[in-house]
């Protein structure tokens, strides 16, 4: 599935990206800006971000619950992360207006 149209990005290539970063430090904090600049691209209308963002919470989530980690380190990181992302407004429908149009 392709969740970036500007650079036709898919889903797979940023969770590739996602557990390639996880693998090199797994208590980073991974945003969207780190998985483009990885992937050598960057963000040009930023739409697709909030769903970046839930791929990587997703994503984070399942490495750390595979791993030999605590469960209490796992949960108490993610809720943080997930209050960050609460806090910072990723529900304000990608940054469009009410009146916005597609076509």
């Amino acid at each position: 599935m392709i969740v970036c149209h500007c650079n036709l990005i898919t889903e797979k290539e940023i969770e590739r990206t996602i557990l390639s970063l996880l693998e090199a430090d797994p208590w980073q904090l991974i945003v969207p800006a780190k998985v483009y600049h990885t992937l050598a691209k960057r963000g040009r209308c930023c739409g697709c971000f909030p769903n970046v963002v839930e791929t990587i919470i997703r994503v984070t989530e399942a490495y750390h619950s595979r791993s030999d980690t605590g469960q209490a380190e796992i949960v108490s990181y993610l809720d943080r992360v997930r209050g960050l992302r609460g806090q910072y407004g990723s529900r304000n429908h990608e940054g469009r207006t009410t009146g916005h149009r597609a076509a």
